[in-house]
C-alpha cells in the first residue's frame, strides 16, 4: 500500500529521437544555401548602382561636395579651435579654399588648352614617326596596312556620325546639368562643413543602438582615410608634375608647360592617368630630340613614379589607405564604365574608404569614438592599444559554432 504523503516520483525525460537523415547532401545544401545568397547580395549591389547611375546628377555633385569637405574642413577646424565662429571659419575657408582650388585648376587647364593645338601636332609627328619605324626592319609590317590606319579611323568617326552628332546636340543638356551640379556642390560643401558632426549624428540614429559605437569608429576612420587620400592626391599631383616638368625642361622638350599641366591633371586618376600622361611625355620627346632624350624622359618619369609609389604615398596615406594596383586598376576601370571620367575620379576614393570602413566593423576590437579624430589620417588606421574588446571575436565565434555542430552530431549518433 503505498503513501499518499510521499511525493510522485520525477518521470524520467526519454532521450530526443535522432532527426531523420536528410536526403539532400551536405555538400549540396551548403552550397545551394551559399549561392542563394550570394544572387541576393548580387541583386542587392546591382539595383543600388543603377540608382547611383539614375540619380548621378544628384549622386557625382554629393560626392564631390565630400571630397572637398575632406580636404577643407581641416582648416575649419583650426579656426574654431582659435574662437573663430563655426559660420565664419566656414564662410573664409570656402571662400578662399575655392578661390586656390579655382584658380590652380583654370591656370592648369587653360594652360593645356592654349597648348593643345601644337600637342596634337607633335602627336601626329609622333604617330607618322611611329609609323615610318614599324615599316622598317626588324618590324616590315605592311605600308598599306600602316598607312589605311587614318583612313580606317576616319571611316569608324564617318561610320558614327549619327551618334557623335546627337550627342554633340545634347550640349546644351549638358551645359545645364554641369551648371546645376557645380551649384549643388558649393551648397552641399557649405553645409558640409558648417555643419558635418551633425549630419553625421542625424546619421547614426538609423543604426541599431549596440552597433552605434562601432558605426561611428568606422565613419571617423573613413573619413580620416579620406582626408588623407585626398591631401596625397593632390600633393603628388604636384609632385608629378613639378618633377616630370624639371626633366623635360632640363632636356628641352618644347611643350613643357601643356605637358607638365596634363601631368598634373592625369594624377588624379591613380595609376592609369599616370601611364597615359608620361606615355605622352616619352612620345613627343621621341619625335622632337630624338631617341636618347626619350629614354631620358622615361627615366625622369619612372623615377618620378617610383617616389611617388614607394616613399610619398606610403608617407602620405599610412597603411589603412594603401591600395593593391591591381585594385586599383579595376576600380578604375568599373569607374569608367558606370560613370566616365567622374566615375574613374571617384573610385579610388570610394575604395579606400570602404576598405578602411570595413577594416574597422570586421574588427575584433572596439575603440571609443570619442578618441578617434575624423580629420588625422593616422586615426584611420586600428588602434590596438586602445581598445576594448566588447565581444568574442568573429574567428572564436566561428569556431564555437563549428564545435556545437560536432557535438550534436556525435549526440545524434
Amino acid at each position: 500500500m503505498s503513501d499518499p504523503d510521499r511525493p510522485a516520483p520525477t518521470p524520467v525525460p526519454a532521450a530526443p529521437a535522432a532527426p531523420p537523415a536528410s536526403p539532400i547532401p551536405t555538400w549540396l545544401r551548403v552550397s545551394s544555401e551559399v549561392c542563394a545568397r550570394l544572387l541576393v547580395i548580387a541583386a542587392g549591389l546591382a539595383l543600388l548602382i543603377y540608382l547611383v547611375v539614375l540619380l548621378r546628377v544628384v549622386v557625382i555633385p554629393v560626392a564631390i561636395a565630400i571630397l572637398l569637405s575632406a580636404l577643407l574642413v581641416p582648416a575649419v577646424l583650426w579656426l574654431t579651435a582659435r574662437r573663430v565662429p563655426r559660420g565664419a571659419a566656414t564662410a573664409l575657408v570656402l571662400v578662399g579654399g575655392l578661390a586656390v582650388l579655382g584658380g590652380l585648376l583654370s591656370f592648369v587647364v587653360n594652360t593645356f588648352i592654349n597648348g593643345f593645338p601644337d600637342l596634337r601636332q607633335q602627336l601626329q609627328a609622333s604617330i607618322l614617326s611611329i609609323q615610318s619605324m614599324l615599316m622598317r626592319p626588324p618590324f616590315n609590317l605592311p605600308a598599306d596596312w600602316m598607312l589605311n590606319v587614318p583612313a580606317q579611323i576616319s571611316a569608324a568617326i564617318t561610320a558614327n556620325r549619327d551618334a557623335l552628332t546627337s550627342g554633340a546636340l545634347t550640349t546644351a543638356a549638358t551645359v545645364g546639368e554641369v551648371a546645376a551640379g557645380v551649384l549643388l556642390t558649393i551648397f552641399s560643401l557649405i553645409f558640409f562643413l558648417y555643419d558635418g558632426p551633425r549630419i553625421w549624428r542625424f546619421l547614426l540614429r538609423a543604426m541599431p543602438g549596440q552597433r552605434r559605437n562601432r558605426v561611428d569608429v568606422a565613419g571617423r576612420r573613413a573619413f580620416a582615410a579620406l582626408v588623407g587620400y585626398v591631401r596625397a592626391t593632390v600633393l603628388v599631383a604636384i609632385v608629378d608634375a613639378v618633377g616630370i616638368g624639371l626633366g623635360l625642361m632640363i632636356v628641352g622638350v618644347p611643350l613643357v608647360i601643356p605637358l607638365a599641366a596634363l601631368v598634373f591633371l592625369g594624377a588624379f586618376i591613380p595609376t592609369i592617368g599616370a601611364v597615359l600622361t608620361g606615355a605622352i611625355a616619352v612620345l613627343i620627346a621621341l619625335v622632337a630630340n630624338g631617341p636618347i632624350a626619350a629614354l631620358i624622359v622615361l627615366g625622369v618619369v619612372i623615377g618620378v613614379q617610383q617616389l611617388e609609389g614607394h616613399v610619398l604615398q606610403p608617407l602620405l596615406l599610412g597603411r589603412a589607405v594603401r591600395l593593391h594596383a591591381l585594385a586599383v586598376v579595376l576600380a578604375v576601370a568599373a569607374g569608367v564604365v558606370v560613370a566616365g571620367i567622374v566615375g574613374a575620379l571617384l573610385a579610388v576614393p570610394l575604395l579606400a574608404v570602404l576598405n578602411t570602413a570595413v577594416r574597422s566593423l570586421t574588427s575584433d576590437a572596439e575603440q571609443d569614438p570619442a578618441t578617434v579624430d575624423a580629420v588625422d589620417p593616422r586615426q584611420s588606421q586600428l588602434a590596438a592599444g586602445k581598445a576594448w574588446r566588447t565581444e568574442p571575436g568573429r574567428m572564436n565565434r566561428l569556431f564555437s559554432r563549428i564545435r556545437a555542430a560536432v557535438e550534436r552530431r556525435r549526440a545524434a549518433r
